[in-house]
């Protein structure tokens, strides 16, 4: 199983401009650190709005590309739906060839909306605009002349699209949250599938996964193409009290402040825990634990091929994000893979 971790690059303290300074340069050491520790992947997310600093993912991406040497450097995710796939695809071909044959990209619809007004684009197209714009980036990916056309988009009349990567075929993994016909369709194109797991028990996606892999076999795509990950909210301490402890706090603000924009009650620390016990999503514990865990969430979903954690959104310090890092490579992950 690959490990690593995803990051929505989130503004420190007022966001002010030398604060958001900091904090950028935090997250390269942190993307620096991964890759010295092993880690497999590190993915930075795609928000437009005042907390978070990755509006720009491909930036992040490339400086850290600089800095690192092994490390796997994806999207977590690139808002397709709200994007050119044209610039998507010549942004992450110019990744590749920096980071030497290391970037991925995953791609979804994004599970906030403020992408949609933004760039002029009706919310009412949310599935619409995915469905034609996966396909478009599919017949790049695969073609250096394009013969293309669309209701949302221009049409391409062999038109060439450079540059490409170094990669033959440059990774793309669909990301989903819990709709059946996001599961569908990424098997029948037969990409990777990354799930997005931030609440409830892990095993109830077992259904969504198996739909996506018979999906995926009636098409005739191989099994051994059908991989899945799974992304949740996780940090590794030295023991599970430091680790909650650590975690608990910054998890509560923020997703309480989130829950009051989309109609969610406030956070509680029993519905904390119960997220946090055996069968929840959350991976909050020591190396131990959360690498018994992962390999329970594995079985459950029939097998899992990448697991990424989400821990960046709880207000921890940037020492204790290097450290959960080091734990993760040093101490979860040779339990997980012996």
């Amino acid at each position: 199983m690959e490990i690593g971790i995803d990051s929505f690059a989130a503004a420190n303290n007022d966001g002010s401009a030398n604060n958001n300074m900091h904090a950028l340069n935090e997250l390269l050491e942190r993307i620096e650190h991964a890759d010295k520790s092993g880690l497999d992947v590190f993915g930075i997310g795609e928000h437009h709005r005042k907390e978070f600093l990755d509006s720009a993912p491909t930036m992040i991406l490339a400086a850290a590309a600089s800095r690192t040497k092994r490390i796997k450097l994806s999207s977590a995710v690139t808002v397709l739906s709200a994007a050119d796939p044209v610039r998507v695809f010549q942004n992450f071909a110019t990744l590749d060839l920096i980071s030497q044959g290391r970037a991925e990209m995953v791609v979804g619809r994004g599970s906030f909306t403020e992408a949609f007004p933004l760039f002029g684009l009706n919310l009412r197209d949310y599935d619409a605009l995915f469905s034609e714009k996966i396909g478009l980036l599919l017949n790049i990916r695969d073609n250096e002349f394009v013969n293309w056309s669309g209701k949302f988009r221009p049409a391409l009349q062999n038109q060439p699209i450079y540059p490409r990567p170094l990669q033959e075929k440059l990774p793309i993994w669909i990301g989903v949250g819990g709709t059946p016909e996001s599961f569908v369709r990424a098997g029948t194109l037969g990409l990777p599938l990354m799930v997005a797991v931030i609440g409830g028990e892990t095993h109830r996606f077992r259904p969504l996964v198996d739909l996506y892999r018979e999906a995926g076999e009636k098409a005739g795509h191989a099994p051994e193409k059908l991989q899945v990950g799974l992304h949740s909210l996780g940090y590794v301490a030295e023991t599970r009290e430091e680790a909650v402890e650590d975690f608990y706090p910054g998890y509560a603000e923020i997703f309480t402040r989130i829950g009051r924009e989309r109609g969610w009650p406030p956070v509680t620390r029993q519905h904390f825990d119960s997220q946090n016990g055996p069968k929840g999503a959350y991976l909050v514990g020591n190396p131990e634990e959360v690498a018994e865990k992962l390999i329970r969430h594995s079985e459950s979903l029939g097998g899992i091929s990448r697991f990424t954690f989400q821990m960046d959104n709880a207000k921890l310090s940037h020492a204790q994000l290097m450290k959960s890092i080091e734990l993760i490579g040093k101490k979860v992950m040779p339990l997980v893979n012996s």
